[in-house]
């Protein structure tokens, strides 16, 4: 039997948090619990609660994560305390419980700066349990049991469904599923990408002498990170000059993968926000032409906002993408998001093998669409933010296996979280011959 304390995660948001924000927490959580999807749950349960001051509402946002992100190490240290929150009868006894318990054991909070937080009159109403009890489930010592079998302690020690511990451990480097789960529970930092290209070495010193918590990225000459909590950077002169555009690393490094050239024509077939067209565009100039296309005309509306901002007028959205001009067209396929759990923990409880084979029907259904209208000589540049195998290499294998004119060219593209800052990602370029 393999026992074991958890290690505490430090982050900057973790303090002593107010009764009104912990009582946002426990309102958010509850309405998860219930079916809702997290990002809908923190930004309702925020638009109630208006008074809440800023750092107040980070922590609620941050806190709302964690409790999704740790979940099952949660429900653990409940049962070992001999309490787990299937004994608690109400929902909000369950929910109060497991903040605590989060308090407690993740973040390292002392018993009685918890019960500050927790304790009669109480965040939340109905509830049956006293402040005693919790206090006394909280001073216990107890060691967690994580099993012996390796991939089963890590999805326990990390709160994974043990099949997707198991499915991400497939294809991680050997010997490293422990540290890409720890990765995909790590509160994400915020990164950026410097417009025009080519311009981050000049512009990073201007923005360290203004004072913002920033540092270059080695994998790409444009990226940067944001290494602290800082939202000053947002309301910027170079934000609101659109030098400076928010973009996960691993969607630069897949956009990058285009190699997409001054005059070329690109379809962004699955174009959702519009970063990566923002990219490509950049990328392409003046003298060539982005065509931005998503099957959700409500998920372009962003991006056609974002361009037209932007005054980037080599980019349109035609209802039918012109991929009998394209030189390149860019799948940034649907998927499970498990390259990028750290956003939305709360997606790895949903998520199902079932659910995963419908996303790579969809994503062969897709390239279908695009191999049959792409132009001879045209690449197809395939991506998902997922790490598993079903829809990664399993549907570059069936689609070439169906295509013998289309090839892969070059290596794949392996993002893994642990590595870089910015979840996990895929690619692969295929030429249609």
């Amino acid at each position: 039997m393999v026992t074991s304390t958890v290690p505490l995660q430090v982050h900057p948001l973790i303090g002593r948090a107010s009764r009104a924000g912990v009582t946002a927490v426990i309102e958010a959580h509850l309405a998860i619990a219930k079916g809702k999807p997290m990002r809908a749950a923190i930004s309702e349960t925020l638009a109630r609660h208006q008074k809440l001051g800023g750092n107040d509402r980070r922590f609620v946002a941050f806190a709302v994560r964690e409790l999704s992100r740790h979940l099952r190490l949660i429900d653990l240290a409940a049962r070992a305390r001999g309490r787990p929150a299937s004994s608690l009868k109400l929902a909000e006894d369950q929910a109060i419980f497991r903040y605590a318990i989060w308090r407690r054991v993740v973040t390292g909070a002392s018993v009685e700066a918890v019960m500050a937080e927790v304790g009669l009159p109480g965040p939340v109403r109905p509830r049956s349990v006293q402040d005693a009890v919790i206090k006394d489930e909280l001073a216990k010592d107890v060691e967690l049991d994580f099993g012996d079998d390796p991939v089963e302690r890590a999805a326990a020690k990390h709160s994974f469904p043990n099949w997707l511990a198991k499915a991400i451990g497939e294809q991680a480097p050997d010997g490293s599923l422990d540290a890409v789960l720890a990765a995909l529970n790590r509160e994400p930092f915020v990164t950026m990408r410097v417009r025009p290209l080519g311009t981050r070495d000049a512009l990073l010193p201007e923005l360290i002498a203004a004072g913002f918590p920033v540092k270059a990225c080695a994998e790409l000459p444009d990226a940067i990170v944001l290494t602290d909590e800082g939202r000053a950077i947002f309301e910027s002169r170079w934000m609101k000059e659109g030098r400076l555009l928010v973009m996960d690393l691993g969607s630069q490094l897949l956009a990058d993968l285009c190699r997409a050239k001054p005059g070329q024509i690109v379809v962004d077939y699955c174009a959702g926000a519009g970063g990566k067209t923002i990219f490509l565009a950049d990328a392409v100039g003046p003298t060539g032409r982005v065509y931005g296309h998503d099957t959700s005309a409500k998920r372009l509306v962003e991006a056609k906002e974002r361009t037209a901002q932007l005054k980037l007028q080599h980019v349109s959205f035609p209802k039918v993408p012109r991929l009998d001009l394209a030189d390149l067209a860019l799948v940034d396929a649907p998927c499970s998001g498990v390259g990028t759990l750290a956003r939305e923990p709360d997606q790895k409880w949903r998520l199902t093998r079932e659910k995963v084979l419908e996303f790579q029907k969809a994503q062969l259904e897709i390239l279908e669409a695009v191999v049959a209208g792409l132009k001879p000589g045209g690449v197809i540049v395939y991506g998902t933010c997922s790490l598993l195998r079903d829809e990664n290499d399993a549907v570059v294998e069936q689609f070439l296996a169906r295509h013998p004119e289309c090839a892969l060219e070059g290596p794949v593209l392996r993002v893994w979280p642990h590595q870089v800052e910015g979840g996990g990602f895929f690619g692969a370029r295929l030429q249609k011959r």
